[in-house]
């Protein structure tokens, strides 16, 4: 399963420039700063569980620096396209500046969530991961039945695209991550996994506070039960 896009217009504006704007400069700086010299001379910048509890990391200032840089171009096409898809009506809903805001204190809540959950390790987390689950929650606390295009393979290998219920294609996602995160906290696995499932699973959990950020507009619209 695959999102491709929201089918659903924009209430408030046309483009979602803060969107564009992060999805903009995550890729300069994977091309200013390619993954061999990321790993070596700039990977102090990282968040590193261990070096955090030591408070030898770079406080606030590393935690969002994090977010921006990616491992590899794979790592931020996954990223980008799925702030694309989802971020552009929690945009429109925020509004350019108070999405930017709900999109960092994503980010580093999957941050904080990964050093709690993860305090031994040596491994720094990297990328938007974290704070593109926090729109994904966010997109499915104001929008759970819009409909999201999703490329589907049935038998696995006849393409299809439908329209399906964002509820469903976010719940999918979240479920992806339950069961090695669990394996994570009961067994201490988390050297089996490359992929930081705590951290999305902080973003995930930040969603909460999309409320917060919302045009009044928006907000009123949400509490009285109207479409936002």
């Amino acid at each position: 399963m695959f999102p491709i896009n929201d089918t659903e217009s924009s209430r408030y504006s046309v483009i979602p420039i803060m969107t564009i704007s992060i999805i903009l400069i995550n890729t300069a700086i994977l091309i200013t700063v390619p993954p061999s010299e990321f790993g070596w001379s700039y990977g102090f910048v990282a968040t590193v569980p261990a070096m955090v509890f030591a408070r030898i990391g770079g406080g606030l200032l590393t935690a969002i620096a994090s977010m921006f840089l990616h491992s590899g171009f794979l790592h931020l096409f996954s990223n980008m396209f799925a702030l694309w898809v989802f971020g552009r009506r929690v945009e429109d809903a925020c509004g350019t500046w108070r999405f930017l805001l709900f999109y960092l204190l994503a980010g580093f809540g999957s941050n904080l969530v990964y050093v709690l959950v993860n305090s031994r390790s040596n491994v720094p987390v990297v990328g938007a991961s974290g704070a593109v689950f926090g729109v994904m929650g966010a997109y499915l606390i104001l929008y759970p039945r819009g409909r999201i295009r999703t490329l589907v393979f049935l038998f696995s290998f006849i393409p299809t695209w439908p329209k399906i219920r964002a509820f469903w294609v976010i719940l999918y996602f979240l479920a992806l991550q339950l069961v090695p995160a669990m394996d994570i906290l009961l067994n201490n696995a988390n050297g089996e996994y490359r992929v930081a499932y705590w951290g999305h699973l902080g973003g995930f959990f930040a969603s909460l506070s999309i409320l917060l950020f919302l045009r009044p507009e928006a907000f009123a619209r949400y509490w009285s039960d109207t479409k936002v």
